[in-house]
């Protein structure tokens, strides 16, 4: 009998889209309705994706459901869902996380003006996400796939009257595109050999034995078996949703869009999505393939890293963390399987959450203050932001027992038993130290030492806003070209520090549902049973990646003091102790190591040159045939508009005028008079006569 959540299951991403759906139609005053639509609907999500994961937990094997949906000819187009222990893993993660973001947003959108249409694409995004996790279709997640793209592209420029938030929503929406490209060629690729794009369809699915062996058996021109090039074009879809490189640039930019949208983005949606395709479709990456994520993956982990040490925006050094941890994902999906990458992914939905969300309790607080140089001593005004945020660092930095330490333990662990190079162990392990170098330097920059908020740059108008944004009077009284200071930093209300606290939580202890003496993360996804064993810790090289890795934290850590909290920031304009060092490289990693200006003069400009040629071609070659044919067309049409008008109709008019002639000298002979047609007649006699005369004498 088929259990009533794996019929229902559609409901669960199904109850967000609706709410979207009804708050689109909302005027923009019933903000309340809105929200509670949002949040309502995503608790609900919650309660069911609970209902899933238990279902999962009684019975782990696989379990889905298969509907028709559309006929073409005889064949029809089916698509599905399913049930099995990573779907439910995911679906409590995205709506809890989401949920919990949604409530967030209630405090930090407060007195935003589209507060209603916020909430409206938070559940169209959430939605869509859900949408991803439960499909048992690569069409029916491809559909959803770009939904979560439209909807990033729409929070991101979210403050679109903003030129940076409306270039990078653009810059995120065709840079992810790229990648999709593939993923679709992939996709119509993997139709034509399996004929079906369900994935698992009681033996006839494209990722079960049959089809994936029939593809593994036939290779492509360059010799790669087929299964491999699918799944590594499936692959290129990933590295734009998740943000690899040479794809990783629109996702910094993506900070500019409100940070419940970065957290959203960073932690529990978008950028998980492709993490969880590369593990959806695990059984075609075969082992090239796998090398490809792999190496990605820890090139993506360093690259990332090294720029997040010399960012100033508290948001970018969190979305560069963010790509780098995806990077540290992918190398253990690589390395050592979906457990070990999966487990990462979870993890870091919970401190990365609590990351960008007390990012924005700091923001908050700072009148909308991002530059860390600019902050300073805000653990005295922000104690619950502080404290939360401090154990989301930790757990991100690995620090031992923290639930980033036992998930990034188990990527470097299986990174290093790697058969085929221990490249991707090094190159994450550098990006390990690094890690907690810049989230120390970034700490010591936001919350020790003193405020250094110049006071000369900030006017009464910007108080007077930001007391206007947040619910808060302003401190003085503005006067036209006055330079006064802000007030001093508030703690965020408790609609925000709440989900802070919730997240912070997590971010300790969550770790320990996948330590090596209770693997249960592990083995629930693998569908097998655990016991608790301290024997785990004796896997060879388990306990000394794990002593290595810890010193490397610590090392990161010890840096970032010697660097930043031995001799504590005095003003916002003093220079970096890193930029004092090597400015030269200092000032090349501030530039994201000029990857966007190399993409400007390179792919942008061939794309311009590109444009620029086809608009010529169809402008003078195309355009000039057209132009050439219609003249000629016109030539003709004047040609025969003159045969027409002074032959045809000149002949035939002149004709016509001689009939009429004829019959005018003819209607003379015809008026009806008797005397007139007498003397006609004697007139032809005399005539007659004189011919006979004539002709007789002759």
């Amino acid at each position: 009998m088929t259990p009533w959540i794996l019929q229902n299951l559609w409901l669960i991403p199904v109850l967000p889209m609706v709410a979207a759906g009804i708050s689109a139609l909302l005027k923009r005053r019933e903000r309340g309705l809105s929200a509670g639509l949002a949040i309502g609907s995503m608790t609900i999500s919650l309660l069911l994706s609970l209902k899933a994961f238990a279902e999962a937990l009684a019975h782990p094997a696989l379990q889905v459901k298969i509907v028709d949906w559309m006929q073409f000819g005889d064949q029809w187009v089916q698509l599905g869902w399913l049930l099995d222990p990573l779907a439910a893993v995911m679906l409590v993660m995205v709506s809890f996380v989401g949920l919990l973001i949604f409530i967030y947003s209630l405090g930090y959108m407060a007195h935003d003006d589209n507060f209603a249409r916020f909430f409206c694409f938070l559940s169209l995004f959430a939605g869509a996400m859900l949408g991803v996790v439960i499909a048992n279709s690569l069409l029916l997640l491809f559909m959803c796939w770009e939904v979560v793209g439209l909807t990033s592209y729409l929070l991101i420029g979210f403050w679109f009257h903003r030129p940076a938030a409306a270039a990078a929503a653009k810059k995120a929406f065709i840079t992810t595109r790229v990648g999709d490209l593939g993923l679709l060629i992939g996709m119509v690729w993997l139709y034509s050999q399996s004929g079906t794009l369900i994935f698992y369809g009681y033996g006839n699915g494209c990722l079960e034995q049959r089809a994936v062996t029939a593809m593994a058996t036939h290779a492509t021109v360059a010799g790669m078996a087929v299964s491999t090039a699918i799944g590594l074009l499936i692959f290129c879809g990933a590295v734009g949703k998740s943000g690899q490189v040479p794809l990783h640039v629109w996702l910094p930019d993506a900070m500019e869009g409100p940070t419940p949208v970065s957290a959203l983005i960073h932690a529990a949606t978008m950028v998980a999505a492709g993490v969880y395709l590369v593990a959806r479709v695990y059984p075609l990456m075969s082992g090239s393939a796998l090398e490809v994520v792999a190496w990605v993956g820890a090139i993506t982990a360093l690259f990332a890293a090294c720029i997040a040490v010399a960012q100033n925006d508290i948001k970018r050094i969190l979305a560069y963390s963010t790509v780098s941890q995806l990077g540290y994902m992918m190398l253990g999906l690589g390395v050592g399987g979906v457990a070990v990458g999966m487990f990462h992914l979870i993890t870091h939905a919970f401190f990365k959450a609590l990351l960008f969300l007390g990012a924005g309790s700091v923001i908050h607080g700072c009148t909308e203050e991002q530059d860390i140089r600019n902050m300073g001593g805000l653990r005295k005004f922000l104690p619950v932001t502080f404290a939360t945020y401090s154990a989301g660092m930790l757990a991100l930095c690995g620090f031992p027992l923290f639930a980033g330490f036992w998930s990034k333990d188990a990527i470097l662990h299986a990174a290093r038993g790697w058969d085929v190079s221990m490249g991707p162990f090094y190159l994450g392990a550098i990006g390990a130290l690094l890690t907690a170098f810049y989230m120390t330097r970034q700490m010591y920059y936001v919350f020790f030492g003193q405020k250094r908020t110049p006071a000369a740059t900030v006017t009464p108008a910007a108080v007077a806003a930001h007391g206007a944004g947040h619910g808060v009077e302003p401190a003085v009284s503005p006067r036209p070209g006055e330079v006064c200071a802000v007030e001093d930093p508030h703690e965020s209300p408790s609609v925000m520090t709440g989900p802070l606290a919730i997240l912070a939580v997590f971010a300790v202890f969550l770790g320990f549902v996948g330590t090596p003496a209770w693997p249960w993360f592990q083995n629930f996804l693998n569908g097998r049973g655990v016991a608790w064993d301290w024997a785990g810790f004796s896997e060879p090289g388990l306990v000394s990646t794990m002593v290595v890795s810890s010193l490397i934290v610590f090392a990161g850590l010890l840096l970032g003091w010697w660097f930043y909290g031995r001799k504590p920031i005095v003003n916002a304009t003093d220079e970096d102790a890193l930029e004092s060092l090597a400015p030269p490289v200092f000032h090349a990693l501030g530039n994201r190591l000029y990857v966007d200006e190399f993409y400007g003069v390179t792919v942008i400009a061939l794309t311009r040159f590109c444009a620029a040629f086809a608009s010529w071609l169809d402008r003078w070659i195309f355009g000039g045939l057209v132009r050439l044919l219609a003249w000629t067309v016109t030539g003709v049409s004047w040609l025969d508009a003159g045969v027409d008008r002074f032959v045809v109709n000149g002949g035939f008019d002149e004709g016509c005028r001689e009939v009429s002639r004829g019959g005018r000298l003819l209607s003379r002979l015809q008026n009806g008079r008797v005397q007139t047609y007498l003397s006609v007649i004697a007139a032809a006699l005399v005539v007659l006569a004189l011919w006979l005369l004539w002709g007789h004498r002759g």
